[in-house]
């Protein structure tokens, strides 16, 4: 069998690629109530469900055009009016087999006589569907259908056919009805036949021309299925023309009548067959015995005088790249006059935009649904997507939950206000702690500066100095050495210099307690007591970080969640707990600073720094005991900010309550400075 038209089934991938184009995704099917249209309804619906095209109604039309069949159809349409339209299911898929066509029209026609509205749909149809009318049907309105698309089989127009057509004549052929019978349907007139007298009518002349009929009636240009016929008769002409040389050659000098051909000796060269018809196109079968041919898809153009016109505006060929099979021209389209020349919409609920995602509704298809907000922290991009999508961890939702923004780095920076602010602090407390420090060692033979051990002075200022050079460390984007450095080098120099107020403290003490006659705290007096608690203090410290930094040190780090549209450029402190230990050694050796120098704040003593060290250490320990809770619930460079702030602060703490009495005696009131005046306070 050799096949002259292409697999239906091609058509419907056709008509899924067509609603798919269009944004079409509930539409309505109708098909003849027969096994025809089961077997269109069983391949069309999963096949549209494959492609997330629904169907919002199935209309079965009937397969014989009986009266009773009818008033059925118009019973249940009417029960079913409301959803044929609906605005939703503008696009209705009809399956083109016999009789869908007449009595599609048959039911539109009397629909208005229930003083039903008319339908404005765009009918998309097979190639089965020919357009031409029963007799009766001739002057039926035509309106309803303008704007159809339907898919036929690609013809042309051989050359010299509209020519024949105008030589037709219904006396032609004899013995054969076939014309005689069409002429009288067509022009309404009965052919005058010698043998039979018929009174009292007007006959046909004969000379009637086709082309005054109306095209639902008949077309003057060749149809795809009249295409087919004319392929099919060449292809055979071929064949046989094949044949007769095949022999000839074999046989060149024998006669061979052409009618001794058997009809399985056609079968190698129909397969072989490849020729260019006289309309300019090629013929040709495939290894199936398919002919290898697309569709033509037509725009259904109808006119006031009930004429139309097929427009092609577009081609499908089943055998292009998976999704490009279809090609349309949009612009050559028209739509049904209701549509107003716009795109008809033909779907169950209106697009979910970007921002949105589709909910399904319960009990409902899946092309119904509802439109939600994507949640927080997601977007979508495109209309009708599924579900949302989170975006790259660099990246953020913008307000509209539309599109992802990169996010900008924050970190500390030195070119940012704060950061300027807290270097010129830092620097500028370098400067004033390297001012006293040059003060002391330049009256280094004063009482005031020999007073409490001056090398511990000395100690202490270095270390307060390193401790506000260490807050720059802090500011700036963080690298793999600063993040080392920054916790550990601030925490060891902190230690150092409470290490020193401590000795200084105890110091003080053990002074007082050596003046009573026979003390044995003599022998504890000295550099090597101060020396031994600096270093034993220090040591200590240095040895927690060194464990910290061979265990778990810190490192760099990203942050994309903790601050919406930031990312926090950090230093993940690696261990948590040793970060707590360094913070907890320096309170306790604050703590036990703040409590040797309360108890020791009344000593009678002309230059007693116990009662300044107190002071140091209350403000200190307020400091550092406020940071904890702030600096756990701040984020990002407001963290660092927080605890760069408690540097400063408790490193200027104690350098003004510890040093400034003593620059302030030793600047404007020299006089009190002197030996004199100690010895004098003494007796």
């Amino acid at each position: 069998m050799y096949q002259m038209v292409p697999n239906e089934s091609r058509q419907y991938l056709g008509v899924v690629r067509l609603l798919q184009h269009f944004g079409w995704t509930w539409v309505g099917l109708l098909a003849v109530d027969d096994d025809y249209g089961d077997k269109f309804l069983q391949t069309v619906v999963p096949l549209l469900s494959q492609n997330s095209i629904c169907y919002a109604y199935i209309l079965r039309l009937p397969k014989r055009t009986y009266v009773d069949d009818y008033t059925d159809l118009l019973l249940n349409l009417l029960q079913h009016y409301s959803v044929l339209m609906g605005k939703k299911s503008s696009a209705c898929f009809v399956h083109g087999e016999p009789p869908s066509w007449q009595n599609l029209r048959i039911m539109l026609f009397l629909a208005p006589l229930f003083s039903l509205p008319p339908l404005g749909k765009v009918w998309i149809a097979t190639s089965q569907w020919e357009f031409q009318a029963l007799s009766i049907q001739k002057l039926w309105d035509m309106q309803n259908f303008h704007g159809a698309i339907a898919f036929m089989v690609h013809s042309n127009q051989p050359h010299g056919f509209q020519e024949f057509l105008h030589t037709v004549k219904p006396n032609w052929t004899k013995g054969d009805n076939f014309i005689q019978n069409f002429w009288e349907q067509a022009f309404s007139c009965p052919l005058k036949i010698p043998s039979v007298n018929v009174e009292d009518k007007e006959f046909c002349s004969g000379d009637e021309k086709l082309e005054s009929l109306p095209s639902t009636f008949f077309e003057m240009n060749m149809t795809g299925h009249s295409y087919n016929i004319y392929n099919a008769v060449y292809a055979v002409a071929h064949a046989l023309h094949a044949i007769y040389e095949s022999r000839r050659r074999r046989v060149e000098r024998r006669r061979w009548a052409i009618q001794n051909v058997q009809p399985w000796q056609f079968h190698h060269f129909l397969r072989s067959n490849l020729f260019n018809n006289s309309a300019g196109d090629t013929v040709t079968f495939d290894e199936n015995g398919e002919l290898v041919a697309g569709f033509d898809v037509t725009n259904l153009v109808t006119f006031p005088n009930n004429s139309f016109v097929r427009v092609k505006v577009g081609r499908l060929e089943p055998w292009g790249p998976p999704g490009k099979e279809l090609n349309l021209d949009d612009n050559q389209i028209q739509w049904h006059r209701n549509f107003n020349q716009v795109l008809p919409l033909s779907v169950c609920n209106d697009n979910c935009y970007p921002g949105y995602s589709r909910k399904k509704k319960e009990g409902e298809t899946f092309c119904c649904y509802d439109c939600i907000p994507c949640p927080e922290g997601m977007i979508s991009d495109k209309k009708d997507m599924d579900a949302c999508i989170k975006c790259p961890e660099d990246q953020y939702p913008n307000k509209n939950q539309n599109q992802c923004i990169s996010r900008a780095l924050s970190y500390l920076s030195y070119n940012e206000t704060l950061g300027i602010i807290f270097n010129i602090l830092a620097i500028s407390f370098s400067l004033i702690t390297t001012a006293v420090l040059g003060m002391f060692i330049k009256h280094k033979d004063t009482p005031i500066v020999k007073a409490n051990n001056q090398n511990l002075s000395y100690v202490l200022l270095i270390s307060l100095l390193l401790c506000f050079l260490s807050s720059l460390l802090f500011i700036g984007r963080p690298e793999k050495i600063t993040c080392l450095l920054r916790q550990t080098a601030f925490g060891t120099v902190f230690s150092v210099a409470l290490s020193s107020v401590l000795a200084k403290t105890i110091t003080v003490v053990l002074a007082f307690m050596t003046t009573k006659p026979g003390s044995r705290m003599r022998k504890w007096m000295g550099k090597r007591l101060a020396s031994s608690l600096v270093l034993s203090g220090t040591f200590i410290q240095a040895g927690i970080c060194t464990i910290w930094l061979s265990t778990s040190p810190p490192f760099p780090d990203l942050d994309m969640h903790s601050l919406k549209g930031k990312i926090i450029v950090e230093c993940n402190e690696g261990s948590a707990v040793m970060f707590s230990c360094v913070l907890g050694y320096m309170g306790f050796l604050a703590i036990a600073s703040f409590t040797v120098a309360f108890l020791a704040r009344k000593l009678p003593d002309t230059f007693n720094e116990a009662k300044f060290i107190t002071f140091s250490m209350l403000i200190f320990c307020s400091v550092w005991f406020s940071f904890v809770p702030t600096y756990l619930s701040s984020k990002g460079k407001y963290m660092v900010a927080v605890e760069v702030f408690s540097i400063l602060t408790s490193s200027a703490g104690l350098l003004g309550s510890i040093f400034s009495p003593k620059c302030f005696v030793i600047i404007l009131w020299p006089q009190l400075n002197q030996k004199e005046h100690l010895t004098r306070r003494q007796k």
